[in-house]
């Protein structure tokens, strides 16, 4: 079957490019993919298989394919959310949403991902067990999509899932891989600062938001130079600092937005307490009043290792010309809500490589230059194909 699944996936190669092209100039934001989704779900139309829409009470779209005989169900995910950021490629297939960009290459995992399923469902006979298609809303908003496709309970049953991210960290044919923990897990914080306003002469007879804020400011970078183990990975940044006022004027209030990532879920905990306890000092030492928001996004993405390690296996036994190379990756600092999927079944979320052609120092994602090598999205679907014909032993 992998064989056949292989040649199936090369004569759509075409197909896919012109998927993702036709996603890339149509793109919608998250919790806002009405129309994505129905493209989606009308590519499904008259196939011979199970598709449960609207999972979740949005967007989501999960096509079940039985196979034909019992054993064990997988899932394969994909997003299909794009970004805020206004297009600067020169690419023919430009977005034609200003200020809306697949910035971040949910168009080739959706593009792949629909006729992978497809190659799948003309073969389900052949195979012994269940594929669930997660097609995923909101990646890129908290709370994401992802818990959403969760209570829907439709996953339930699954026995692994496997994602993959399309990175230009090297060219078309390279795939990663990583086990452990992969990517942080991340947070947002809001800090309000009430004092006391007053006039620029008279700094006793008021109290200073704004001296208090920039204490704070100091104070939450000692939380990883101090509170964390030099071996743990910890970033706290601060993003918005709003106190804008007039030269001579002492402001009452000021407001402090942050992000925070962690590798572990331990060293989440510690700076969470950690910024929770000098909010509470701030208060203290300038007798103001400090209300913290704290608000916990996505958790570390964990690769389960032996699953990661069958994975890295098959890959590497490919032998496939597309498949040209197979590398273990350090971790990234990016944050995913796949993770929520490998906290609760063991996952393997791995990378394809995709800088385009003759670019030593290509755009990352999230760029509003951001570009792919399209030879990528083949490599992708043929990884994934590899991976379920290896999980099913369908060589």
């Amino acid at each position: 079957m992998k064989k056949k699944l292989m040649e199936m996936l090369e004569e759509r190669k075409d197909e896919i490019i012109q998927i993702r092209r036709h996603l890339h100039e149509n793109p919608e934001l998250s919790f806002k993919e009405e129309k994505t989704s129905k493209y989606i779900e009308d590519f499904y139309k008259g196939k011979d298989v199970q598709v449960d829409t609207k999972v979740g009470g949005g967007h989501g779209i999960i096509v079940t394919i039985k196979g034909g005989k019992p054993g064990k169900t997988i899932g394969l995910r994909a997003d299909f959310d794009a970004l805020p950021i206004l297009e600067e490629t020169n690419v023919p297939f430009k977005s034609k949403n200003p200020g809306v960009m697949h910035a971040c290459g949910h168009d080739g995992h959706t593009a792949y991902l629909l006729v992978l399923a497809d190659c799948l469902i003309q073969l389900k006979n052949e195979i012994p067990g269940t594929i669930k298609i997660v097609h995923q809303p909101a990646e890129e908003v908290p709370p994401g999509g992802a818990i959403s496709m969760l209570e829907s309970g439709l996953l339930d049953d699954l026995d692994n899932i496997f994602g993959i991210h399309l990175l230009p960290l090297g060219p078309a044919g390279l795939v990663g891989y990583n086990s452990g923990y992969v990517f942080p897990g991340r947070a947002y914080f809001k800090l309000k600062v009430q004092g006391v306003g007053g006039h620029g002469s008279s700094p006793h007879l008021a109290n200073d938001s704004i001296v208090a804020g920039a204490h704070f400011v100091t104070a939450v970078q000692t939380v990883v130079s101090r509170r964390l183990n030099p071996f743990d990975m910890g970033v706290v940044t601060i993003g918005s600092f709003d106190g804008k006022g007039t030269f001579n004027v002492i402001k009452d209030s000021i407001e402090i937005e942050g992000d925070v990532r962690a590798m572990t879920d331990e060293t989440r905990v510690t700076i969470e307490r950690e910024i929770r306890r000098i909010a509470k000092g701030i208060e203290e030492e300038f007798n103001v009043t400090c209300a913290l928001t704290y608000t916990p996004d996505y958790p570390p993405l964990y690769n389960d290792p032996e699953v990661t390690e069958m994975v890295a296996s098959y890959l590497k036994k490919a032998n496939d010309k597309d498949i040209v190379e197979v590398q273990e990756f350090p971790p990234m600092s990016p944050s995913e809500d796949f993770a929520h999927y490998a906290k609760k079944f063991p996952a393997c979320f791995f990378y394809i490589c995709c800088t385009p052609k003759g670019v030593e120092k290509p755009y990352f994602n999230h760029h509003p230059k951001f570009d792919i090598d399209e030879d990528a999205l083949l490599v992708a679907a043929k990884a994934v194909g590899t991976v379920v014909c290896g999980y099913y032993n369908l060589e």
